[in-house]
């Protein structure tokens, strides 16, 4: 058997800064969303569980599952914030392209 002939990828992509910045924000954003849908998902499950459930064992066993949930959320939420604090680092220094939309 031969070796794998990989072809050479090198895409074009020209952004400027300012380009560059606003596609992570949209990204962080687009993330926050996702999160939101999460949220209000497992709200619904704990909602259903409480009205059908009448054993205390498994109300504790759905609530055990909403803070696992929870934890993986809010350890999500504080990578979103360090990209956020590093996208904002990124928008102090300046653009350098020509027709910057950027300008202040």
């Amino acid at each position: 058997m031969g070796m794998p002939n990989i072809p050479d990828m090198r895409p074009k992509i020209d952004l400027c800064k300012c380009d560059a910045i606003n596609a992570l924000l949209h990204s962080i954003a687009l993330e926050e969303i996702a999160l939101s849908h999460i949220l209000n998902a497992e709200g619904e499950k704990l909602q259903k569980a409480v009205s059908l459930s009448k054993h205390l064992d498994e109300l504790l066993c759905v609530n055990q599952s909403a803070i696992k949930l929870l934890k993986t959320v809010l350890s999500t939420e504080l990578v979103l914030l360090m990209k956020l604090d590093n996208v904002h680092d990124m928008k102090g220094n300046g653009c350098s392209c020509d027709d910057c939309c950027c300008e202040e």
